[in-house]
């Protein structure tokens, strides 16, 4: 099985689920909050193959920062798939959408409009870090 397939495989009942060499993680936590933690410790994430519940374009440029080698999504946005190609990140999808909502699904995710205008990876992961700490409060 390849990282790629682990990864999926692993995916079942966890939001985010990460391989690379028999080495294998997984998250709970919802919307990009496992990539941030992910990147906020350190860790290599680079090469692991990636399978994800929904995937925009806030997820694709944290993947793109952290090195990410592949990456499969349940759901995609067009924003993420045009972030996905632009870093040369090969994906899979099972549903492609057009935008990325809320939880409420009321308007577009937050995370995402955070992201609209931005194309740099360290650019968006800086302005990802403040608009969460800005929602906590």
């Amino acid at each position: 099985m390849t990282d790629s397939e682990i990864a999926k495989k692993n995916l079942e009942g966890h939001t985010l689920s990460l391989c690379r060499d028999g080495v294998c993680l997984t998250s709970d936590k919802r919307g990009i909050a496992p990539m941030l933690d992910f990147i906020a410790r350190g860790y290599d994430l680079s090469g692991f193959s990636l399978a994800d519940l929904v995937v925009g374009k806030a997820a694709a440029l944290l993947f793109a920062k952290a090195g990410i080698a592949c990456v499969h999504a349940e759901v995609l946005s067009e924003g993420g798939r045009e972030t996905l190609e632009k870093f040369k990140i090969p994906y899979t999808f099972d549903c492609i959408a057009k935008n990325i909502v809320n939880r409420d699904g009321t308007d577009i995710c937050p995370m995402e409009k955070t992201v609209e205008k931005i194309d740099d990876f360290e650019e968006g992961y800086e302005a990802l870090v403040r608009k969460v700490a800005q929602m906590k409060r």
